[in-house]
């Protein structure tokens, strides 16, 4: 997979997570993909959630490598 499509499928796995992070007042920016780590910086009322590790790792994470296997791990950068 090109790095062009490798950043649109994590887009399209951001999309998919979005509303949900929407409906609870945040949001998700792509920072960036490096080899097989995606940077993100959660936003809104996700920077303070005291749960928003387990939300990167069990929605955000899960998500991502459903569209984008090769995927490793996923961090915030705050």
């Amino acid at each position: 997979m090109t790095t062009q499509e490798l950043t649109l499928n994590v887009e399209k796995a951001l999309d998919e997570i979005r509303p949900f992070l929407m409906s609870d007042g945040g949001n998700i920016k792509l920072l960036g993909i490096e080899d097989t780590v995606v940077k993100v910086q959660l936003e809104g009322a996700c920077t303070g959630c005291s749960v928003n590790q387990m939300t990167l790792r069990n929605g955000v994470e899960a998500t991502i490598k459903k569209y984008a296997p090769e995927i490793t791990e996923v961090i915030n950068i705050s």
